[in-house]
């Protein structure tokens, strides 16, 4: 009994170590993004003080700098952010359902197919990706979650299609026979029972979207939409010159978002995960 407990500690403390490593990075982003720019460069591990103390200076820096408005990439990016997640969990649950339900062998042959997806380097394709979104006209960011649907479509489909197996048939048949068809059962009966799911791959894919720099880049024109992740990438000034607290700031305004979703989704994750890994 003590050997358990030992070894129980033992794990707590362990991944509790593992934790605080973690975090070290976004703390020293935190703790420099108050710092000056001298002393970032000279003291990058130091606490700030009087000296070198920037208060908020840095997030003014950042947000005014250049002429392209901060708040205007932060639009973009929740614009992108918004409408591909929604794109990716209607969509690949819609395809999961039915891969689940009908079992056909094109079916599954679409299965596999979105899971072998998910091992494709995304640098195999960026450059013919770019060339067929410029020529298809899905370079704004109101046509981009397009892209990201298939980029996304992989994984989600194969959590969606292992959690939809853990729901009775039953419930579906007995609205078939109260008048529901097809799409009136996904929508009414079999999409509010994937909440874990839709919460998990939700988080999952926001994230995945938010802090994506990569596609963006390659595929938005720059002289007209920017992402937060490429506005910090444009943080220069003359001769090359980096603000780096000014990134710092911005860094730390990105990632905000995603922490305050991911704490207040957190209990579904893990459920929706595993419940997605062992029925597929």
């Amino acid at each position: 009994m003590q050997r358990i407990r030992f070894r129980k500690s033992l794990s707590t403390a362990l991944f509790t170590v593992v934790c605080i490593l973690y975090m070290v990075p976004i703390f020293i982003v935190l703790m420099n993004s108050f710092k000056t720019n001298s002393a970032i460069n000279t003291s990058t591990f130091a606490f700030p003080n009087a000296d070198t103390f920037a208060g908020g200076s840095n997030y003014v820096g950042g947000m005014t700098f250049g002429e392209y408005p901060f708040l205007k990439s932060a639009l973009y990016s929740v614009v992108i952010t918004v409408t591909s997640a929604a794109l990716i969990l209607v969509c690949t649950s819609m395809a999961a359902w039915y891969i689940s339900r009908v079992g056909s062998l094109v079916s599954r042959i679409v299965y596999y197919l979105c899971v072998f997806s998910m091992v494709v380097p995304f640098q195999m394709v960026m450059f013919t990706l770019a060339k067929t979104a410029h020529t298809l006209h899905l370079d704004t960011p109101f046509t981009i979650p397009v892209i990201y649907l298939g980029f996304g479509a992989g994984l989600a489909v194969f959590m969606f299609a292992g959690f939809v197996k853990s729901i009775p048939l039953e419930i579906e048949e007995a609205a078939a026979i109260d008048g529901c068809g097809p799409v009136k059962t996904f929508f009414l009966v079999v999409f509010p029972m994937l909440k874990p799911i839709l919460i998990s791959v939700g988080v999952l894919e926001i994230m995945w979207v938010w802090n994506d720099y990569l596609l963006p880049y390659l595929v938005l024109d720059r002289t007209l939409y920017k992402t937060i992740p490429i506005h910090i990438q444009y943080l220069q000034g003359s001769y090359g010159h980096v603000d780096l607290g000014a990134v710092m700031a911005l860094i730390t305004l990105s990632i905000l978002p995603i922490i305050i979703f991911y704490l207040t989704c957190q209990k579904y994750i893990i459920k929706g995960v595993v419940a997605g890994a062992v029925k597929g």
